[in-house]
Formats: structure tokens, C-alpha cells, sequence
């Protein structure tokens, strides 16, 4: 459980991302605004754990780097600044059942059952919760809420299949930072001159930096070393949960009757599908055949 509650750090933070997003950081940069996402994250992880890749990890964390970051960030963004918080994060609800038929071939995890309808109750109950919301829902805003969880859960499944026996900490930091470097003179190129930032919107880079981005992104990629992904999929769910929740608290409204049956719905997806005995003894097989990946220390 110990790794659940890890893992569970991710998706809290990056539902609290949304709203940061979209209330506080200029709506008209996506591309600045994913370069300075991901860009210090990736040093400040690279700070901590000072280490830099070796051999195919050069080319691994180009390619992670570009799915998990540069591309996702951008299209996270988009969706953040074009949709309420709420229908921003629940599309992300359908990536439980994507990263697990993601998951099947690449890193031969077979959903259990119970995974799977884990995954459809926590479905249903975001619907639940989000059924008659906000209208005049944005189709660009929806399109790219719903490329960013395409694109991030082949990209997680893709580590998952790589980072095992690499520490998680450094792989990470290439992720970012390769995800960075690729954003920046793409920014310049598109966006022209980097935006002036007041004090508030270098707090909210700050929070979105720190703990969504480097906090988060850590957790999460933990919780693919040591958990199955249909349990890592559907701790997912707690990212539309937390953007409900966090819309509703900001704008002082109570939660209906209809919303708290959703969010025991949502929270008895994850309790159904939470690994057990066979999962955690196969994530350890699995472990204890690959080999460390090499890395260098500087």
C-alpha cells in the first residue's frame, strides 16, 4: 500500500495542475509554457540524482522525453487553458483501460478482471460526477485533453517496458530535460520573445515545476517500477477526482448527492483493482530478471 499511496502523489498533483493552468499562467504560450514545465524540473531531478545516461538510454530518454513531456505538456496545456478543470482532467479517466490494452503487448501484463472492471465502475463514476456539467465544452479543448492520454499512456508503458532496473529519479530527469531542450527552440521559433512574468505566475511555474512536474512525475514512474499498470491506471482516476473536487471547493459550491455517489464509485474502482499477491509476485519476477541499467556518475 505503501506504493499506492506513492503513486497516488501524481495524479492529486496534476489534477491541482489544471486549475493552476488555467487560472494562473498565460493562456496564449503553450509551447513556453511546457518547455518551463519540464525544462527545471528536469534539473532540479538531475541536481538531486547526479547522473547521466549511458548507452541506449540516450536515445530512450530522447524518445520518452518527447511523448511523457513535450508533446504531452503542450497538449495538457491547450486543454487547461480551452476546458473548465473538471472536463480537462476527466478525460483522462479513460486512460486506465488504455494503458492496460497498452500494457498487454508491450510489457506482456494481462488486465485481470478485476482491473478491468475497476476501471469501468471508475469510469462511470467520473461520468457520474461530471453528468450535466459545464456546457459549451470547447472541441479543440477535448481533442487535445484526449491526445494528451493517448499519447502519455503509450509513452508510460513505453519506461514501464525500459526503466526496469534503471533508477527512477535520473531516467526521469532525462525525460524532462530532453523534453525541455526539444520545447525551447520551438518556443522561439513559434512564440517569439519568452512572455514577462509577474510574481504570481513565477509561483504558480514555482508550484506546477516543483510538484506537478519533478514530485509528480517521480511518483508516478515509481509506481510503474513497483506496481502492475491496471493498478497504476486506475490510481489515475484520483486526477479527474481531485479536479472536481478542487473546482467545486474553489468555487464554494457543496457537492450534490449525485457527485459524492461518483467519487465512491471512482474510489471503489482503485480499491478493486489494488494489486495482489500474484501481481506483486510478478512485478518482482519481472524485476528480478532484468538487469541494472548502466549509468554513469558525475
Amino acid at each position: 500500500m505503501r506504493w499506492v499511496a506513492l503513486t497516488a502523489v501524481a495524479p492529486v498533483a496534476w489534477g491541482t495542475n489544471y486549475f493552476v493552468t488555467h487560472e494562473y499562467l498565460p493562456a496564449d504560450r503553450p509551447l513556453y509554457g511546457a518547455a518551463l514545465r519540464a525544462l527545471p524540473a528536469g534539473l532540479v531531478l538531475l541536481a538531486v540524482r547526479r547522473r547521466l545516461p549511458r548507452g541506449a538510454w540516450w536515445w530512450r530518454s530522447a524518445v520518452l522525453g518527447l511523448l511523457n513531456m513535450s508533446v504531452f505538456f503542450v497538449l495538457v496545456y491547450a486543454a487547461s487553458q480551452l476546458l473548465p478543470t473538471s472536463v480537462a482532467s476527466t478525460v483522462m479517466a479513460v486512460a486506465p483501460l488504455t494503458m492496460m490494452l497498452i500494457a498487454w503487448p508491450l510489457v506482456s501484463e494481462r488486465p485481470r478482471t478485476a482491473h478491468l472492471a475497476g476501471a469501468v465502475i471508475g469510469l462511470g463514476g467520473v461520468c457520474l460526477m461530471l453528468l450535466g456539467g459545464a456546457g459549451g465544452v470547447s472541441v479543440a479543448g477535448v481533442l487535445a485533453s484526449a491526445a494528451a492520454m493517448l499519447v502519455s499512456s503509450f509513452g508510460y508503458i513505453l519506461a514501464k517496458r525500459w526503466n526496469t532496473g534503471a533508477d527512477v529519479l535520473a531516467s526521469t530527469a532525462w525525460q524532462l530535460t530532453a523534453g525541455g531542450v526539444f520545447l525551447l527552440p520551438v518556443a522561439a521559433a513559434v512564440e517569439g520573445r519568452p512572455p514577462a512574468f509577474s510574481g504570481q505566475t513565477l509561483l504558480a511555474f514555482g508550484y506546477v515545476t516543483l510538484i506537478a512536474t519533478a514530485l509528480a512525475f517521480a511518483a508516478w514512474f515509481t509506481g510503474l517500477r513497483h506496481l502492475p499498470t491496471g493498478t497504476v491506471g486506475l490510481i489515475g482516476l484520483l486526477n479527474p477526482v481531485t479536479g472536481v473536487l478542487l473546482g467545486t471547493v474553489v468555487a464554494e459550491e457543496a457537492l450534490t448527492v449525485q457527485q459524492l455517489g461518483g467519487l465512491a464509485l471512482v474510489l471503489a474502482g482503485v480499491v478493486l483493482g489494488r494489486p495482489g499477491r500474484a501481481d506483486r509476485r510478478s512485478v518482482a519476477r519481472a524485476a528480478s530478471r532484468t538487469c541494472p541499467t548502466p549509468v554513469r556518475n558525475e
